[in-house]
């Protein structure tokens, strides 16, 4: 019955639509043979419309013609031009040139100029040989009428369709040219009485494709070359015909009927907008196919309302089965092993995964006790959970075992009770396989492993954060240089745990692992100060970041690596120091010196001062080597050089040249007066012994000095001048300064006295 039920309600439904199709084809076909009625009568009238037309301007334009050609041949004859001017003016225009919308006639020379005016006498003075009809004709190139261009009169400032034949002398050479012009107002009088709808009119077109009139849309087209465009072309070849198309002027479709007009290089054509053509067809159409429609829907309708209720019932079973087929597609395509065991561990579902892992086909497992899938061992240890799962507490747990092809499986199993009124009804199995998952897991953790034992066993200071800027990582050795400790560090701002400050003015600097995040470029090596959190130690470090990206390129933290560069800065200051001062004396050296001196010369230069050059050299000292030994030697030295920086100004350069040799520069002078006073108080520094390895002894000195500009003007010549003063004071009794006198001079003695000046 329900196949009965079903194959009428159908054979009903294909019936009514058959019969609704049947009467919309009917009244289809007639709305459609109305429209063509209505099309061909429409095509009917315009050319009969079109050709009635163009009969009545082929007959003005004939007689306007024969008018034109009778004053062409009077002009040609000789004994015309031999009248008076208002006989020949008779005999040349005679009445049959007053025709309905003609205007005047000219008769025009060889060089446009008026000579003839069937108007006023004498005939107005106008040339016209730019007009297109006089060039065609002058050049020779044009024979009988000529349709001209329609222009704006130059006589009446009107538009008018100036029309033209050629007249020549006896012997056949040109002689000018009859002109006369029909009114474009003429053409608009002879169109007005036609009523043809909206956007629709009478069009005359010169052969070339000139307007000449458009009716009745105005003026304003008069004159423009349609020349080229679809239209113009089909009236060009085809000469007669009708056809559909959309004007180049105003993009509207009309039903066109064209024709040429008689013999003349004309072309008529009437144009009626498709819209009127159709008007009365698109009301009877509408009537019509609602009236249709109404009847379709109608016979459609009752065949629905008939079988809706059987539809209805055909549509929900059809509906379960696809649930069910759906259900069935989903479970068995998903990687997990799905099914629902029974109250008594009995199967009524297992998708597809089940006959890939224990090889039992799905068909077969309805009914399947599940102790017969697993067998007695699985079966064992799954038991537990199987009992609390059948008390309704759900059940999640791992488990390996080995499939039906002898793989080993590391499986996540979830037992979810199906309760109905408090009582367990069955159980939902899902087991996934996790294998791969746990592989991936114990490589993640070796990686990491071996990742943080390279972290803490490099001996760089390692900050890592995330991407807004928070500390997720400090090794051992960036937990020394901060102070902090990683597990106090983990979220904190990155700026707060590293704050690397400038070693020269100790302000802030931008962080460079902030820079690298903000950037997504590594950052080059930044010096600069940590301060220990507790002890307020600082570290000079120098400090690299890079980005951390993820595999789309997103900026997801940075690292910043740290290295302890405080015993580097240390030794390099400490060897920048050792570079310009003596080990020893800790006194300037000589590249310190050179460069001291140049800058006092060039100091003294520009003020106009001296500067004096001293050199000292200790009287004994290769004794007290020799006797002592070297470190007593030393310690004489040492202690000379504090007693030399005693006597000196602050802005003096005491530097020790090697050995016992000593060098003293004094800038910003006024004189000679000065560098004397110094070298007295020199000598007496030596008055008091030295104790040196608990001996005392006492130690002279001998000096030289050479002034700046008097004895040199480079360094290198007050030095030499310096070193001879010296030698001098020391071959002339010693625990003296000698003053360069000149290279052909003897020094001068300076000695101290008990004023404290100096004597010659």
């Amino acid at each position: 019955m329900p196949f009965l039920r079903q194959f009428f309600s159908h054979r009903l439904i294909w019936l009514a639509l058959l019969v609704s199709l049947g009467i919309g084809a009917l009244f289809a076909r007639t709305i459609w043979t109305i429209r063509a009625d209505e099309w061909n009568y429409a095509a009917q009238t315009n050319a009969n419309l079109a050709r009635t037309l163009e009969q009545g301007l082929s007959w003005a334009l004939d007689t306007f013609d024969k008018s034109l050609e009778g004053v062409a041949r009077e002009v040609g004859r000789p004994e015309v031009w031999a009248l008076p001017p208002d006989l020949r003016a008779r005999v040349v225009f005679d009445n049959s040139l007053r025709a309905r919308g003609a205007g005047d006639v000219l008769v025009l020379d060889t060089l446009g100029n008026v000579v003839l005016d069937s108007g006023p006498l004498p005939p107005r003075r106008v040339n016209f040989a730019d007009r297109d009809y006089f060039t065609a004709f002058q050049s020779g190139g044009h024979q009988g009428l000529f349709v001209g261009k329609p222009v704006p009169s130059r006589v009446t400032g009107l538009n008018i369709l100036p029309v033209s034949r050629a007249y020549y002398r006896p012997d056949g050479s040109f002689a000018g040219v009859v002109v006369g012009a029909i009114s474009l107002s003429y053409f608009n009088e002879l169109f007005g009485s036609l009523d043809m709808g909206p956007h629709s009119g009478v069009n005359l077109f010169r052969s070339d494709g000139v307007v000449i009139t458009r009716f009745p849309y105005g003026d304003a087209d008069v004159g423009r070359s349609l020349a080229g465009t679809p239209n113009m072309i089909r009236f060009q070849k085809e000469g007669t015909g009708t056809f559909i198309g959309t004007s180049t002027i105003d993009g509207m479709e009309r039903l066109y009927s064209f024709r040429p007009v008689g013999r003349y290089p004309l072309i008529l054509n009437v144009a009626q907008s498709t819209d009127t053509v159709l008007a009365k067809w698109y009301r009877s159409a509408w009537v019509l196919g609602g009236f249709a429609l109404l009847l379709m829907v109608s016979c459609v309708g009752l065949a629905t309302l008939f079988v809706r209720e059987l539809t209805l019932r055909q549509q929900v079973s059809a509906r379960l089965r696809e649930a069910e087929r759906n259900t069935r597609t989903i479970l068995d395509n998903m990687p997990s092993m799905i099914g629902y065991w029974d109250a008594g561990l009995r199967n009524r579902f297992a998708n597809q995964v089940y006959f890939e892992w224990f090889g039992v086909r799905p068909e077969r497992m309805p009914g399947m006790h599940l102790s017969d899938l697993l067998g007695p061992e699985l079966f064992a240890q799954n038991k537990p959970f199987l009992d609390r799962a059948l008390l309704g507490e759900p059940q999640l747990f791992e488990r390996t075992f080995a499939d039906v092809h002898g793989v080993a499986r590391h499986t996540m199993a979830s037992y979810l009770p199906d309760t109905e009124g408090g009582k367990v009804r069955g159980i939902f199995v899902q087991v996934t396989d996790i294998s791969e998952r746990k592989r991936m897991e114990d490589e993640l953790f070796d990686e990491k492993e071996r990742v943080r034992l390279t972290l803490q066993s490099i001996g760089d200071a390692v900050v890592c954060a995330d991407a807004h800027g928070a500390v997720t990582y400090l090794n051992p050795v960036a937990e020394r240089l901060t102070g902090w400790q990683a597990f106090d560090a983990a979220g904190h701002n990155v700026d707060e745990v590293v704050n690397l400050r400038s070693p020269d003015n100790d302000a802030v600097l931008a962080s460079p692992l902030r820079q690298a995040m903000e950037q997504g470029l590594a950052v080059e090596a930044v010096r600069g100060v940590v301060l220990h959190r507790t002890s307020g130690q600082r570290f000079q470090v120098e400090e690299t970041s890079s980005p951390i990206t993820d595999r789309h390129g997103a900026v997801t933290g940075a690292v910043a690596v740290l290295r302890d560069v405080t015993e580097s800065v240390v030794m390099a200051e400490r060897m920048a120091h050792l570079a310009q001062y003596d080990a020893l004396t800790d006194l300037p050296n000589r590249v310190l010196l050179q460069d001291r001196a140049q800058l006092a010369i060039s100091q003294a230069r520009r003020d106009g001062k001296c500067l004096a050059v001293m050199y000292l050299d200790l009287d004994g000292f290769k004794d007290v080597n020799d006797t002592l030994g070297h470190d007593v030697g030393d310690l004489l030295l040492v202690q000379f050089a504090q007693r030399l920086k005693a006597a000196v100004r602050a802005s003096d350069t005491v530097c020790r040249q090697g050995g016992d040799e000593f060098v003293v520069l004094l800038p910003g002078l006024d004189g000679a007066e000065p560098a004397c006073s110094v070298a007295c108080k020199i000598l007496a520094s030596c008055d008091l012994p030295f104790e040196l390895a608990g001996r005392v002894l006492q130690i002279g000195l001998s000096g030289g000095i050479a002034l700046y500009p008097q004895h040199g003007d480079t360094f290198d010549a007050l030095s030499r001048h310096a070193d001879s003063a010296m030698y001098a004071a020391k071959r002339g009794g010693r625990m003296r300064f000698m003053l360069y006198r000149g290279p052909d001079e003897t020094p001068e003695v300076v000695l101290a006295d008990n004023a404290g000046g100096r004597v010659r």
